[in-house]
């Protein structure tokens, strides 16, 4: 198959999807497949269309490793001649309309939010993972905390609070979410974003508006939730079955950027150690997200176990991560499923859908 592989972007985390599409690159050429990687914002300018894909170009050798830090994205976008002509950057439209299927290797807004997966039904290219509507309501975790809440999928409470209803003073800003002391610690983090970028723990009022200040430097909406200290999980559903449930027990603080994608900074175990009802839960609260959201082919649910064992939703994600230290692939491997095995599932369900 002619196979485009999209990654980089224009999101906070654009060294992820790199990284993301370098390795399933290489996995699906290994399959035999004719594959090209493009960063769907910078694109490939000044290049022949023509025979593209029987090159024998190594697309991915100019990508490296995942920093510790977000990247800068005013730095990406200068890299750009002609940022005022759209997301899309040259010849990425016309790349993806020669291949029989783009994969999406896309994380974070203008990729994992639905607007590329709108654009490409419009235009009639194939591409992997979930449509565009359950694409952009998983993205809103304002919105789908409400979803969670309307059908009796357990998640922590939490308000969404608007960057125009921002005051700097700290007694103003408790009132909103009727905010008390004895409420703390708190969740505050961007209502799009991810990889925990703009997610903070506020133990205090000092710490709550800095989190608050914080978090509207990447978005104008933030989501602040209860606080629920208790082990890490997830599970990945794909074609409506749940995978193997993986525990994430960071060496230090919480799973933040740094813990998820630098090697050696967090535990993961999988399946995890859990009694069996607890996982099977888990498990089938996973597929009851996958359904409630409206997600295809595959996605990945994050949960908080509770000292009590309760069991807390916090997120899917739509297209989650491919890297070394990823959690799907990890949970494919744990029923025997390799890597390139995993890539060419999600290829076969994405055409069949």
């Amino acid at each position: 198959m002619k196979i485009v592989v999209l990654a980089g972007g224009t999101s906070t985390e654009r060294d992820v999807s790199l990284i993301t599409g370098k390795m399933v690159y290489k996995a699906l050429k290994e399959n035999g497949h004719q594959v090209v990687l493009v960063d769907v914002y910078l694109g490939k300018k000044d290049i022949c269309l023509d025979g593209i894909f029987d090159s024998d170009t190594d697309w991915s050798k100019e990508i490296g490793m995942i920093s510790h830090m977000a990247p800068n994205l005013e730095d990406i976008k200068k890299l750009r001649e002609d940022p005022d002509k759209g997301f899309f950057g040259p010849n990425v439209v016309e790349l993806c309309k020669l291949a029989d299927i783009v994969f999406m290797g896309l994380h974070g807004s203008n990729g994992e939010d639905g607007r590329v997966q709108a654009a490409f039904d419009l235009l009639g290219i194939k591409y992997t993972g979930s449509g565009y509507f359950g694409a952009a309501i998983s993205m809103d975790k304002g919105l789908s905390k409400q979803i969670f809440v309307q059908n009796n999928i357990p998640t922590p409470k939490g308000f969404v609070f608007q960057k125009k209803d921002f005051v700097k003073e700290p007694e103003a800003l408790m009132q909103v979410g009727n905010v008390q002391e004895s409420h703390f610690p708190l969740v505050v983090k961007t209502c799009c974003g991810g990889s925990s970028v703009g997610v903070y723990i506020a133990s205090n009022q000092e710490e709550y508006l800095e989190a608050i200040q914080n978090a509207f430097s990447y978005e104008d909406e933030v989501v602040v939730e209860q606080y629920i200290k208790g082990r890490e999980f997830s599970v990945g559903v794909m074609n409506q079955i749940a995978l193997p449930v993986i525990e994430i027990a960071p060496i230090q603080g919480f799973y933040d950027y740094k813990n998820k994608y630098q090697a050696g900074s967090a535990v993961e175990t999988c399946p995890a150690d859990l009694p069996s009802d607890i996982s099977k839960q888990m498990q089938e609260i996973a597929q009851d997200v996958v359904k409630a959201l409206k997600i295809d082919v595959y996605a990945r649910m994050d949960f908080i176990l509770d000292e009590q064992n309760n069991l807390f939703c916090l997120e899917a994600n739509t297209l989650p991560g491919m890297t070394p230290t990823s959690l799907l692939p990890q949970e494919a491997a744990a029923i025997g499923m390799g890597y390139m095995q995993l890539c060419e599932e999600i290829i076969r369900l994405s055409m069949n859908k």
